[in-house]
């Protein structure tokens, strides 16, 4: 269903501290390029003493800047990550108070599809934008990766980082163009288990890590079986997402990918027949950050002059779950 929606602004936070490939490579007792050669990253960022929320206000505020708009502009806040600072209340609601924003009273709510959240909020929240439940709404992804990462899955753990994306949606002024063309989700949970951290909810309570199961508390991935399901899927979802809005792949000036890793995007884009300039790659000095890997992708994009008013944009990514999703929009 086509939307008209607009992209206002957008803002990331990225934490001081930078880790480098070489740092890795030494606490790992890995050869020197090992990790690049494996994951694409050079440079990521983790968290020293920055939390979920206190990143993304910062983050929220840019992206409110950009757009010209105070916080009071806004009439919903959602936090779209595959991470939360706590168990309750919602991270979005911490966001508003990092902003000094606690008697403001607007709405705050989590969305967690994992590494598609932000492409799943930005769906979903279009629709309410459409039928005028919202004039104004403030999507945020905040991730702290680093603290939840298995040191002993060395092909997994070189891959993440820290990091937040903010980016303020509206519906479009009547002689403007910018609108979501389609959108299409699919979930395969024969995949379900190939990427988990299986301990803090209800099945394994946070007091069994203590029990000598300190391992369900850490993030695990069979990366192999993600890429062989994914390979299968992928190209007849695209396909199928581009012909519900007549695009053909030459049309699309800039696709916006999970940054999952450097060699799964070179393959993705070569399977799917994009040429290496039609894809946003900032894995390199980024890592995978979760959910705010596409909006930090797409505010580089924007920042970059990469994308302009008026060109087609595809917001493609695979999440735990397996989930496939993409957004095409005119931005």
């Amino acid at each position: 269903m086509e939307r008209k929606v607009k992209i206002l602004g957008t803002g990331k936070y990225l934490p001081d501290r930078q880790v480098t490939a070489e740092e890795l490579e030494s606490k790992l007792g890995l050869p020197a390029g090992w990790v690049v050669k494996k994951s694409g990253v050079q440079v990521r960022h983790f968290v020293t003493n920055e939390t979920s929320a206190q990143m993304g206000a910062i983050a929220a505020q840019r992206a409110l800047d950009e757009a010209g708009l105070v916080f009071s502009d806004i009439d919903c806040l959602v936090c779209a990550s595959g991470t939360s600072q706590q168990e309750i209340p919602c991270t979005a609601a911490l966001i508003q108070e990092e902003m000094n924003q606690s008697k403001s009273g607007v709405p705050c709510f989590d969305i967690n599809s994992t590494c598609l959240s932000f492409v799943t909020a930005l769906d979903v929240l279009s629709c309410s934008l459409a039928m005028e439940c919202y004039q104004r709404i403030l999507i945020v992804s905040s991730e702290i990766s680093s603290v939840g990462l298995n040191w002993g899955h060395k092909e997994s753990c070189v891959l993440f980082g820290d990091g937040a994306a903010a980016v303020v949606i509206s519906r479009t002024p009547q002689n403007e163009t910018s609108r979501i063309l389609a959108s299409r989700m699919q979930t395969f949970s024969d995949g379900a288990h190939y990427s988990e951290i299986r301990g803090g909810g209800t099945l394994i309570h946070p007091s069994e890590y203590a029990n000598g199961r300190e391992a369900d508390f850490q993030f695990d991935m069979d990366g192999r079986k993600i890429f062989r399901l994914t390979s299968q899927l992928i190209t007849g979802f695209v396909e199928e997402l581009l012909d519900t809005a007549s695009v053909k792949k030459q049309d699309i000036g800039l696709v916006v990918p999970h940054q999952a890793s450097g060699m799964a995007m070179r393959i993705m884009g070569n399977k799917l027949g994009f040429a290496n300039s039609q894809m946003m790659n900032i894995i390199e000095n980024h890592g995978n950050v979760i959910a705010a890997s596409i909006p930090m992708a797409l505010h580089e994009a924007i920042v970059q002059e990469k994308v302009r008013r008026g060109d087609l944009l595809l917001l493609l990514g695979t999440s735990a779950g397996l989930s496939l999703g993409g957004l095409l929009l005119e931005y």
